[in-house]
């Protein structure tokens, strides 16, 4: 089942035009928190860029951000993830970064170290108070699953969980084993209180379900009321991907939706075009963009390198995924 053409005409909204009349910041700007795995805060950060975002960050360690660095000169590094430092002076500085961008990434390369999930845990507040839309992937799914109150009822997240996170997280959320798999990501996200999930398999399952929102005390209630859109909505993306599932793909799916995202904060304030897609709706809408793109993209240099793909085969190729699926941009929303 191909997704719905009403769902990619309403994706291109989303999308900022190429016709210059936005200035730096204006096409949006992720923030990704990652260390131990210094590719994959990079993969992630660089498919931001790859599809469009106009900058990119990386929050990470010291000890991280000079491999970082010498992978691209386009990343803007902020190595403040001091194990020394006070947690306090820290936040502080993660407050003043965020209060500059448009969403946030938390999991790539993150690690399960104390001090590197505290400081998720408090960025992910911080990202909260101040309405951001989030993307929670890899160890931000372990974190959580945790305490799942953390994200419970915040419907501008998006979780991205692969075939052993699904599982875990649905245990945690006590959701019924016996549930038929094709109604396994809606039931997750209505026990998340609305929250979007983007469950990555074969087929990649993407739902949204705010049924049981409303009487559940979700955080963000007051900013996207269940009213606004579809109580219950599931989209299965069947965008043919590579043969070759290497490690670091998730990374780029993060990375993008954190750009599709990024710009749905524009579009939302109001940076390009006519604000008629419901906010309630973006974190669906991007989910499924950056899907495509990725898969798409997968596919596209599996064609070219066979077995030997990597990841950084598929970064090349995201920006002609985009514009196979989206157009090259210079019409903006216009079919």
């Amino acid at each position: 089942m191909s997704v719905p053409k009403t769902i990619v005409e309403q994706i291109r909204l989303l999308i900022p035009p190429l016709n210059g009349t936005l200035h730096k910041g204006q096409s949006g700007g992720p923030r990704v928190t990652g260390d131990l795995l210094a590719g994959a805060p990079f993969f992630a950060s660089m498919s931001a860029q790859r599809v469009g975002v106009d900058l990119s960050h990386v929050i990470c360690s010291p000890t991280a951000a000079a491999a970082i660095k010498s992978y691209s000169p386009d990343l803007i590094v902020h190595p403040i993830l001091r194990e020394d430092a006070s947690r306090s002076s820290v936040m502080d500085e993660i407050s003043s970064l965020l209060s500059r961008l448009h969403v946030l990434v938390i999991g790539p390369g993150l690690g399960r170290e104390k001090y590197m999930q505290d400081y998720a845990r408090d960025a992910l507040k911080i990202a909260k108070d101040r309405g951001m839309f989030l993307v929670l992937d890899a160890d931000g799914l372990f974190m959580i699953g945790q305490n799942l109150s953390l994200i419970k009822g915040y419907r501008r997240a998006v979780l991205t969980p692969n075939v052993v996170e699904f599982k875990r997280l649905s245990e945690q959320a006590n959701i019924d084993p016996n549930t038929p798999g094709e109604d396994l990501a809606r039931t997750l996200s209505r026990a998340l209180g609305g929250v979007t999930v983007l469950q990555k398999g074969a087929q990649d399952v993407i739902a949204s379900d705010t049924t049981d929102a409303s009487s559940q005390g979700a955080h963000d209630a007051s900013r996207i009321p269940a009213s606004e859109g579809e109580e219950s909505e599931v989209v299965i993306i069947d965008t043919p991907g590579g043969l070759k599932r290497c490690g670091g793909q998730g990374d780029i799916l993060s990375g993008s939706l954190g750009a599709f995202l990024a710009w749905s904060k524009c579009y939302e304030d109001g940076a390009f075009g006519s604000k008629s897609i419901p906010v309630s709706r973006m974190p669906l809408l991007s989910a499924v963009g950056a899907s495509m793109v990725t898969r798409t993209a997968s596919r596209i240099a599996f064609e070219r390198e066979g077995r030997s793909v990597v990841t950084q085969d598929m970064l090349r190729d995201i920006g002609r995924s985009f514009k196979a699926i989206f157009g090259d941009g210079t019409q903006g929303g216009k079919l």
